[in-house]
């Protein structure tokens, strides 16, 4: 019983994080010792479990997927989307400064963690994390690119994004913003929702099945890596981490937003109705959107390192 209820905590911690965009549940599975297990649960959905399915061995194909680990963590995970969808939404409006900075300390000690597991740290694992470092760097400053309803771009999309969500230190969503397909899969999924409208389905299904097709691939390749190259791809890690940095900077003037229709602007000019997708750092001295807050924003950037070893500490794998 303890251990579920710590395993749906881990779960609701991702699903949190997801809300956030630059915040990956990866990061989080990572922290609480969860991933490897994740990864390999995740790509047990193979082609024994389908059998098994097919004659009707609905339990071990269960026992296979490992089944009651994967339904609790969801379980968990759908209660923090729900929870973060308020709560954290609700805080990114009113203190975003403080947000981001609790976010910036809790990724910058991830990345210490993560590296702190590499057992021989070596010329190639050094290597690995700088090509991690810039990778994941260039990633937060690539200008997004239009958007399109073309199916066979809408899968690779799918492919992609899933592939990010997984991955630590990249966020889904914002692989997401810079494809230019947020503001295609976001709207249609809402007007879905609210109309019912079948012709969604066709744009949404093949997203989907993009996701489907992501997950099963990436999802392996990750296990092989692991399980083949444990320090070498923990190194890279910890450099996607650290490079992701550039995108949770607490204090960042925007640059370029988003209309509803995809529309692209160029201004400075802050406009709540709009959505934010490029952005330039700056120093608390010449961040002029609001109150820097900086003591504030470093108490929570420090409160956000601690709370990776009290997660380790308390939501770690016993």
């Amino acid at each position: 019983m303890v251990g579920s209820l710590k395993l749906a905590l881990k779960g609701m911690a991702m699903g949190i994080a997801e809300v956030i965009p630059g915040v990956s549940g990866g990061t989080i599975a990572f922290i609480t010792g969860i991933y490897e297990r994740l990864i390999d649960a995740i790509k047990s959905v193979d082609v024994k479990f389908f059998k098994l399915v097919f004659s009707l061995d609905f339990k071990g194909a269960w026992r296979h997927i490992d089944g009651g680990f994967l339904f609790v963590l969801a379980l968990g995970m759908g209660i923090g989307l729900i929870g973060g969808v308020f709560g954290v939404s609700h805080l990114m409006v009113e203190y975003p400064e403080e947000l981001w900075g609790f976010f910036f300390g809790l990724i910058l000690a991830s990345a210490l963690y993560i590296g702190r597991q590499v057992k021989h740290w070596k010329g190639v694992s050094v290597a690995l994390v700088l090509v991690g470092i810039v990778l994941a760097y260039g990633i937060t400053i690539i200008s997004p690119v239009e958007g399109s309803t073309n199916l066979g771009y809408v899968f690779i999309c799918g492919v992609i994004a899933i592939s990010a969500l997984i991955l630590p230190g990249i966020s889904g969503s914002f692989m997401l913003l810079l494809l230019g397909m947020y503001s295609v899969v976001i709207p249609t999924v809402k007007h879905f929702l609210t109309t019912f409208d079948t012709g969604d389905l066709l744009l949404i299904g093949t997203f989907a099945i993009g996701c489907i097709v992501g997950l099963a691939t990436f999802s392996r390749v990750l296990s092989w890596l692991f399980h083949s190259y444990h320090d070498q791809t923990l190194a890279f890690l910890t450099g996607v981490m650290l490079g992701s940095l550039n995108k949770i900077w607490p204090w960042r003037i925007p640059t370029q937003w988003m209309q509803d229709d995809g529309t692209i602007i160029d201004t400075e000019i802050v406009n709540a109705d709009l959505k934010v997708l490029t952005e330039q750092n700056v120093l608390p001295n010449a961040y002029y959107i609001a109150e820097p807050n900086t003591l504030i924003v470093v108490l929570c950037a420090i409160a956000g390192f601690a709370i990776v070893f009290v997660f380790d500490k308390l939501l770690g794998e016993d």
